[in-house]
């Protein structure tokens, strides 16, 4: 029995220990992602110690430790040396909730621009004849429309696609985990940069996915680090996000593109490519060079407008239906009211012209972060619409400088959300450039963010 009086030393997290069913370490782990997700746990509250809350529950050391294992392998507790196991911001919890938080975490590509565009295509699109179709069940992989939008908008890029190739998702993210689900299997390995898309890195840990983190440079993935990692053997594919990747704005050059592709050919590895070009650099992608390889996701979609859950995806064709039955076994379906509009505005010319706007306000944005930061400096000639800001490392861990700032009324994302290896050798803050309208309240947001003390 427990010999500690936990009434006079109470504990941050005080399970029931009659609610524990068996196998126990699996019943604590699923009592305490619930207190988390829930927010009994707010994101900082410092765990008990395993020791303890193991005396606190009459249960064997092991138990308690398994259980935190689980939670911190699902990415919802971490751990600090010689200080204790914390809860973790929540994945994708970047929402600004509070209306006086000034909201540099969230990359939402503008989305006070086209709002009235987008309102009057949907109701165009509602007064239509065909609008009550919209609401029923359709093709699997998307209406034929959808399809040829779809490919339309890839072949922006310099690759002629056929809309037969194109499945239509709701949102890159669906996108990501049905590929994963359905052409890797559990203990697989799929190469990803250093610091990666954090959703990933949580859908790979759901899946039991191994992420393989390869270096790189300013230019995102290096070939020879690649081709050492491939080497060594268990790698299946690689997850490439060629311009402008999140969290580390690195865009590849056509030379860099060519190399990468050459090491992917020669072992054979599948290729999941996320790109997000807004205007085509002419260096093209890898779906065109690796066209039986390549997985292409449309990522500008995002930046039209991210609450319309459509995305676009190319398959090679001798994957293609075991892509469309992954898809409607998890997902069914996308949204086709959702696929409509946004295909509405591709083959009508408005997303281009939407995308110019957005890229206009994301220049101006960007002048006001240098003049913020005149000491980040970015090669690359491709509009951001976030921006990175080097830390020191080893001071303060991330979840501590995010709630730090946030208490000053910013709130921000930490590489730690993106990091695919346990102890990187550098940090960085992710600050969008796109969530905050006017550009006085984002220099104020900023200015917040240089007077911090890290």
């Amino acid at each position: 029995m427990p010999v500690n009086d936990f009434s006079r030393h109470p504990l941050s997290w005080q399970p029931d220990p009659a609610s524990l069913a068996r196998p126990r370490y699996l019943s604590l782990a699923a009592k305490l992602a619930h207190d988390i997700g829930a927010g009994a746990l707010p994101p900082g509250t410092c765990l008990p110690p395993q020791r303890e809350l193991a005396d606190y529950l009459d249960l064997n050391f092991t138990t308690v430790t398994r259980a935190y294992d689980i939670c911190r392998e699902r990415g919802l507790v971490y751990g600090v040396t010689g200080r204790g196991t914390f809860v973790s911001p929540l994945p994708g919890g970047t929402e600004c909730e509070n209306p006086g938080i000034l909201d540099l975490g969230a990359v939402q590509g503008f989305p006070e621009l086209g709002e009235s565009l987008l309102v009057n295509t949907a109701r165009g699109i509602l007064g239509r004849d065909y609008a009550r179709s919209l609401f029923s069940y359709s093709e699997r992989g998307g209406a034929a429309r959808h399809r040829s939008a779809g490919a339309f908008w890839i072949s922006r890029l310099g690759a002629a696609v056929s809309p037969e190739q194109i499945v239509v998702f709701p949102g890159v993210q669906n996108a990501l985990v049905t590929l994963m689900l359905a052409f890797f299997d559990i203990g697989d390995s799929l190469a990803v940069d250093e610091f990666t898309y954090g959703n990933l890195i949580e859908a790979a840990r759901l899946a039991r996915l191994r992420l393989v983190p390869v270096a790189g440079d300013g230019e995102g993935m290096l070939p020879d680090a690649l081709d050492k990692t491939a080497v060594r053997g268990g790698v299946k594919g690689a997850f490439l996000m060629p311009t402008c990747a999140n969290p580390t704005t690195a865009t590849m050059s056509k030379r860099r593109k060519d190399a990468l592709a050459s090491v992917i050919a020669r072992h054979g590895l599948l290729v999941l490519e996320d790109d997000a070009t807004l205007a085509p650099d002419g260096s093209g992608t890898f779906l065109e060079r690796l066209p039986e390889q390549t997985f292409h996701l449309t990522g500008a979609t995002r930046f039209l407008a991210p609450g319309l859950r459509a995305a676009f995806a190319f398959s090679p064709k001798r994957h293609l239906e075991k892509l469309l039955g992954a898809h409607h076994r998890l997902t069914i379906k996308a949204s086709a009211l959702d696929s409509e509009i946004m295909s509405e505005l591709i083959l009508s010319g408005r997303a281009e012209k939407l995308i110019a706007r957005k890229m206009r306000r994301a220049e101006e944005m960007n002048a006001v972060f240098g003049e913020i930061f005149p000491e980040e400096k970015r090669d690359a000639a491709d509009t951001a619409f976030f921006r990175t800001l080097a830390l020191p490392t080893a001071r303060r861990n991330g979840p501590e400088i995010e709630r730090e700032l946030l208490a000053l009324g910013v709130r921000v994302c930490h590489s730690c959300r993106f990091a695919a290896r346990k102890n990187p050798s550098r940090a960085f803050l992710r600050l969008s450039l796109s969530s905050i309208a006017a550009k006085a309240e984002l220099s104020r947001a900023l200015k917040i963010v240089r007077q911090a003390n890290f």
